[in-house]
């Protein structure tokens, strides 16, 4: 894959607040975290961070881009093809002296695995050989159920994908690309300069190789059109809200015989009326009433499967959290808790015989305070 204009103008690992050693589980992190922060929805106005936030999870969170953007930033500005003046700066000597940016360019192309990226007449840049696909992005909405048990649903999306006129080529019906005789199907022409030698992409079929003489009305020539489409995406169970999720090969479809982009879907997860969230944890308070908490006892609790019973201790304190294992998230490093905080219930209304219990309760007491160890 070409490098691009942002590789060497923006720092990926700054822009995700990273070191350029972080590790995978490291950038993902970093990416979770502010893309839940500057997620539009949660944070109208962030539009344009979040875009960027994203753009560079999508290089460094693909191991085989990362790669090609470290090599460029070992090799700094004076390999980049797209400034306007060379390295040594206006005028002054330096690499870009030596060589011009379409040289750069041509063993930018060496190095990662292009045919060269060669430029047109009014020094635009013209793709050769083939293309990766764009990613495409989605969101989708899920119940708090699917998100935590997992689900298989579509996402409708609009991408660019093969014409289905002339099913990719580019090419009317009846009729088919030929081989281009300026490069004769090899899709570079040799330019030798005394001692270097230099391929660039063949400017008559754009690198390809073959010439399409009558074009598809419906894509122009290009093979591809853009379109809606259902893409059917298996969600995991536990997903997070706010997590951002891979489809490798759903984006939109390569050009000049090249791999198709990938499918980001990005998952929001509504709130359950009972039960919150910790990681792979559920949480849940439970109202207990006062002889409950003071006498001890077992009370049911929901799960997201069928009730349980969860034994209070006598003395037990309002606020106070108890485990029960295994019935929290599934995950396939093993399902999390449900965390079960109990909160003792103060009645707003009394009958007269629950008034009578507490005011014989309150004399029992013989006038000892919880407060006493407050001094005052």
């Amino acid at each position: 894959m070409a490098p691009q204009r942002e590789w060497f103008e923006k720092d990926y690992y700054k822009i995700l607040g990273v070191a350029d050693s972080a590790t995978d589980k490291e950038i993902t992190r970093a990416y979770r975290k502010l893309a839940k922060q500057y997620h539009p929805d949660a944070n109208p106005g962030s539009e344009d961070r979040f875009k960027e936030i994203s753009a560079a999870y999508d290089v460094l969170g693909d191991a085989a881009r990362r790669k090609e953007y470290d090599e460029v930033r070992r090799m700094g500005p004076v390999a980049n093809p797209f400034a306007g003046g060379g390295a040594g700066g206006a005028g002054g000597p330096g690499f870009g002296a030596t060589f011009g940016s379409g040289d750069l360019n041509d063993l930018l192309g060496n190095i990662f695995g292009g045919a060269g990226g060669g430029r047109g007449r009014a020094g635009r840049h013209e793709p050769a050989g083939p293309r990766r696909g764009d990613d495409v992005d989605a969101e989708l909405h899920l119940t708090f159920g699917d998100a935590v048990n997992g689900v298989t649903t579509a996402v409708n999306i609009t991408s660019d994908v093969a014409c289905a006129t002339c099913a990719g080529t580019g090419a009317a019906p009846g009729t088919a690309p030929v081989i281009c005789a300026s490069c004769g199907g090899r899709g570079v022409i040799n330019d030798n300069q005394g001692l270097f030698s230099f391929s660039q992409p063949c400017r008559a079929c754009g690198g390809t190789g073959m010439r399409v003489e009558t074009p598809c009305r419906t894509c122009r020539g290009r093979g591809v059109e853009r379109r809606a489409r259902q893409v059917k995406v298996r969600i995991p169970a536990g997903v997070e809200d706010g997590q951002r999720i891979r489809i490798k090969g759903r984006g939109g479809v390569g050009a000049n015989g090249g791999p198709p982009g990938d499918l980001y879907v990005v998952v929001h997860t509504e709130r359950h009326r009972l039960f919150g969230r910790q990681g792979k944890h559920l949480t849940l308070t439970v109202p207990v009433s006062f002889p409950e908490a003071a006498l001890g006892a077992t009370v049911a609790v929901p799960t997201l499967d069928k009730p349980v019973n969860l034994k209070v201790p006598a003395g037990t304190r309002s606020g106070r959290t108890f485990r029960v294992k295994g019935h929290g998230v599934p995950a396939a490093s093993g399902a999390g808790d449900l965390l079960v905080t109990v909160e003792v219930a103060v009645p707003q209304k009394l009958s007269d015989k629950e008034r009578e219990a507490i005011e014989a309760l309150a004399s029992a007491a013989n006038g000892a305070s919880p407060r006493q160890h407050l001094g005052v």
